[in-house]
Formats: structure tokens, sequence, C-alpha cells
């Protein structure tokens, strides 16, 4: 039976995600109230785990005891659900779907031209349909390591529907759902996915691939 994770760490794990974020992003990324979120957050800030920001853009974001404390709580929560072979095996194939995205993304910002790569106008029509048949092979791809880690912590059972969401919405027209960010842009939510993983088995991302 997979890991269910504590809703007030499933809140702090939000915060490391997105870095900054506000409370109602926060209790749509969780599923969690929106008042039992507040609360959280009000209590990490009490206790100098979190910090708020309010102005133009308002909202939340770990202090660095928050981010130890984070640290402790998400290794802890890996060692208890006795998981970690298992998600590195799931983040193994996802590295292995990863490079493909990052090509599939780049064709979608520029193609050639005369044997010159130019930023993508998406005046050809023939060279997006193909792109956006590479992002569904992508998709096809990484879906079965969703339901893997979603097998071993719940918290990782978002990721298979947001990715299919923004293809879909992709392929039904709104391209905004391929790269966009600040929305969940299958490129969004692919880079939180590769974060997620990357906190969950305590790799640094700029050490990612040593030894």
């Amino acid at each position: 039976m997979a890991h269910v994770s504590d809703p007030s760490f499933l809140v702090l794990h939000a915060l490391r995600l997105k870095g900054f974020i506000a409370a109602d992003a926060v209790a749509e990324l969780t599923g969690l109230a929106p008042a039992e979120v507040t609360t959280h957050l009000e209590g990490f800030r009490d206790a100098g785990v979190a910090t708020y920001r309010e102005g133009r853009l308002s909202g939340w974001s770990l202090t660095p005891d928050g981010r130890t404390r984070h640290a402790e709580l998400i290794a802890a929560e890996v060692a208890s659900a006795a998981c970690k072979d298992t998600v590195d095996a799931g983040y193994r194939d996802f590295l292995g779907v990863n490079q493909t995205l990052l090509g599939v993304c780049t064709d979608w910002q520029l193609r050639t031209v005369d044997g010159q790569q130019v930023v993508n106008d998406h005046s050809d029509p023939a060279h997006d349909k193909a792109v956006i048949g590479r992002l569904r092979e992508v998709d096809d791809a990484v879906q079965p390591v969703c339901e893997l880690l979603a097998g071993q912590l719940t918290r990782f059972s978002g990721y298979g529907p947001r990715l299919g969401r923004a293809v879909a919405n992709v392929e039904n027209g709104d391209v905004d759902w391929f790269t966009k960010p600040l929305i969940d842009s299958y490129h969004t939510v692919w880079f939180e996915l590769h974060e997620d993983l990357l906190t969950t088995l305590a790799i640094e991302r700029a050490r990612e691939g040593e030894g």
C-alpha cells in the first residue's frame, strides 16, 4: 500500500518544490482545504521555518531552517515507507525520457529554416503537429513511471493526471499548455516532478549524474 504523507509535510513540501507560492496554490497542489493550509503555514511562520512576503507578488517560502527541517522529514518519510529503491528506479526511468522531453520542448520553441535554427513562429502547421505528436509519445512513456511512483508515495499521484491534462490541452489547440510558465503546462509539471524526485532522493540538481 502506498504511503500517505502527513498533511503538514505536504504543505512544507509544496513550499520546497515551488520555492515561492501563494496559500491558495498550496491548497490546489496538495488537495488540502484552504483553511487547513493557512493553519499549517502560520504555524510554520511562528516556528521560523517559513516566511511570508507581501507585495505585488505575495506568497510563502521556506527559511534556511525550513529547508533543513524539510530534508529531515523527507528522509524520514522515505525510510518509513521503505521506498527508496523503487523511487530510485522510477527516477532512472524518468531520466531515460527526460532528454527526449527537453528535445521536444526545444523543437517547439525553435525550428530549422534553410539550415538555420530560428524561433518557431508556429507558421508551419506540419512542424507543430509533428512536435505535438512527439509530446504524446513522451507522455505515453512517462505515465507508467508516474504510476510506479504513486504506488509508493501517494503525493506523487497528481503528476500523471496533470501531465495528461496538459498534453490533451495542447492537442486540443491550447498550445500555452506546452511550455508556458506560471500555469500547469507540460514543461512546468515535468520540471516539478523532476525536482520532486531529486528532493525525495536527496540528489542535488547541480550534481545530478555524478557517480
